[in-house]
């Protein structure tokens, strides 16, 4: 039996995990010990332990319990931690996800000691090194032994930087194999609908009516921290709401909740909290957000995950950033990139609004991602 050390901090990692954690379940108990290390990078209930109960995630054997911090003090903390567990542990593979800064100390300390990395997201760019989550990427896919791309432009842009097909093995971190493999989340999303549709009651609760509403969301910090950003933003979905009579639905983040009376103009910030039309709702739990993505008319995002599964359920998506990694998205017509612009958001709006039916190919695998992953980590070790 193999042992992985699988690293997780973020929300988004722990639903990513939580597809590996049930192929390992279902198809490789007898094969595979799954250690999980939750850094504590999100530690807000609504952000982190609800994901574990709800998508039957094994409990964490280790939280290093970091929290918020600077990106260096943060990262450090984290590799400090991850490398001694590495070393107690004595893992056969660390399995990385994305793009965080949980993933970057990963990625550090694993490789330091010399042990195998599988990195689960790889080949994603946005070709903007002035995100964080860029940095991270990139120098995880540089330090992985096994690169797992969701998508075929993932795979071209690992070959652009070095990376071959035709590596044979034994491999390692200067002779990685990249796969694309399709995307974990494709996996859950498929896997976990029907249960969402039983338990959430997220619609009925707030009034919403299938088709009717709009899902936006907001949490990157170029948005939420930039004020000009911010107002240009709130001032489409205000317009948007009251020109379509549409509800519009935003889970707001934390950081963002914070600073919204802060950073808007005090007119708008009187006009989209009195405006009914405007729901804004805690954080939503992973069935709930299913929910809300497949039931919306359109979703809004500066999210890279939530872009994603808008395209799994077949909706339009409006991008509030200036670029995406999820590029096929954007070539498939479902998607537009506006950036903070509120008159491009309008623009995008009023597009899809008066378009007819999209095209959603199968561009993100066949849902068992997480099942290959699992059968190709096993035969790098044999």
């Amino acid at each position: 039996m193999i042992r992985i050390l699988t690293i997780i901090g973020a929300r988004p990692q722990i639903i990513k995990a939580s597809a590996l954690s049930r192929a390992i379940r279902d198809h490789f108990a007898s094969e595979i010990e799954e250690i999980i290390v939750h850094t504590g990078q999100h530690y807000d209930e609504n952000m982190s332990e609800v994901f574990f109960r709800q998508l039957q995630v094994p409990a964490a054997k280790y939280n290093l319990a970091v929290g918020s911090a600077s990106h260096g003090v943060q990262t450090a903390r984290m590799t400090e931690g991850i490398e001694a567990l590495c070393l107690s542990e004595k893992p056969d593979f660390v399995v990385l996800y994305g793009d965080t800064n949980s993933t970057l100390a990963g990625a550090v300390a694993a490789a330091k000691i010399h042990i195998p990395i599988a990195h689960i997201e790889a080949g994603l760019r946005s070709f903007n090194k002035a995100m964080p989550e860029e940095v991270n990427r990139i120098v995880c896919d540089h330090l992985s032994t096994l690169l797992f791309s969701p998508t075929a432009t993932g795979l071209k842009n690992l070959e652009r930087e070095g990376f071959r097909q035709n590596n044979l093995p034994p491999y390692s971190s200067d002779n990685a194999k990249i796969y694309h493999c399709g995307d974990v989340m494709y996996d859950n999303s498929l896997y976990f609908a029907e249960a969402a549709e039983a338990q959430s009651t997220i619609l009925k609760d707030n009034g919403l009516t299938s088709g009717n509403y709009i899902l936006a969301t907001i949490h990157r910090d170029n948005n939420t921290d930039i004020p000009e950003r911010l107002n240009a933003l709130f001032a489409a979905l205000q317009q948007i709401s009251l020109s379509a009579q549409k509800d519009i639905v935003i889970p707001l983040h934390p950081r963002t909740a914070k600073i919204l009376q802060n950073k808007l103009d005090p007119v708008l910030y009187q006009q989209i909290t009195s405006n009914s039309l405007i729901h804004f709702l805690p954080p939503a739990s992973f069935f709930d957000m299913l929910m809300l993505e497949q039931n919306c008319f359109l979703v809004m995002t500066d999210s890279g995950g939530v872009q994603k599964e808008a395209y799994f359920f077949g909706k339009a998506c409006i991008i509030f950033r200036p670029e995406t990694e999820w590029v096929e998205i954007i070539e498939q017509g479902a998607g537009k990139i506006v950036d903070a612009d509120t008159n491009r958001i309008l623009a995008a709006f009023e597009h899809f609004n008066t378009l007819g039916a999209l095209d959603f190919p199968p561009i993100f695998g066949d849902g068992q991602a997480a099942r290959f992953i699992c059968s190709e980590i096993l035969k790098a070790t044999e």
